[in-house]
């Protein structure tokens, strides 16, 4: 997907839709709609009918665009983590020293998200809340493994693969750095949903963001 200015480029697999929705203002609303009412319904409860009825559109102009809800979320998930890619790319492509690189490349991973100005068309806090509390259900299913041959999950590889070759220059022996990626990617989604939900099965500590702080501990402790 482009940014509304067209100066910044997030492709999303054309698979996961019928039509490219940034190609007109309707696909773009659909977009920006469904953010705002998964984010606030939940996955659940958000259906076509109420996304038309929010846009004020159809559910047959919806279908158009995606065949299901479920390659919605899809598209959604793909667009943060191709955007989070480009996050970790545009911060670390200036800095020569690995440790530094991964520190940087973790605090993206695993801080709280704040707008980007370069994507008005999407609200980046919103889908985040989206990733953490929905993302799981695009690959815990029964279609995981036709999904997967169809290239649905790229931009989550190229993710995890970035921040893998990283560990692998500070420790080209370490022989878990997908394994410790991902890890840190879920583990971290689930204590932000603590915080925000289940504070006692996890440390919130006034003036640090002790997540964060957490998983840089561990990752370079454990790859050392």
């Amino acid at each position: 997907m482009e940014s509304i200015n067209n100066k910044i480029s997030i492709k999303v697999n054309t698979k996961v839709c019928i039509k490219t929705p940034e190609s007109s203002e309707l696909g773009k609303k659909i977009i920006e709609g469904s953010i705002h009412l998964i984010d606030d319904l939940g996955f659940e409860d958000f259906t076509f009918k109420k996304l038309a009825a929010y846009i004020s559109s159809t559910e047959a102009s919806i279908y158009r665009y995606f065949e299901s809800k479920h390659h919605l979320l899809i598209y959604l998930v793909l667009w943060y983590w191709g955007w989070q890619e480009y996050r970790i790319h545009l911060a670390t492509m200036n800095i020569e020293d690995p440790i530094r690189k991964l520190r940087k490349a973790i605090i993206i991973l695993t801080e709280k998200i704040e707008i980007d100005s370069s994507f008005s068309l999407i609200n980046e806090v919103k889908l985040h809340r989206i990733v953490i509390s929905e993302s799981s259900k695009i690959y815990l299913n029964k279609k995981v493994d036709e999904d997967n041959a169809a290239g649905f999950f790229q931009q989550y590889k190229e993710v995890v693969q970035r921040v893998s070759d990283i560990i692998l220059e500070i420790n080209p022996e370490f022989k878990y750095p997908h394994m410790l990626v991902s890890t840190v990617i879920e583990g971290s989604h689930h204590q932000r949903f603590f915080v925000d939900h289940l504070p006692r099965l996890t440390d919130v500590i006034d003036d640090e963001d002790a997540i964060t702080n957490f998983y840089q501990e561990l990752v370079l402790k454990e790859i050392a």
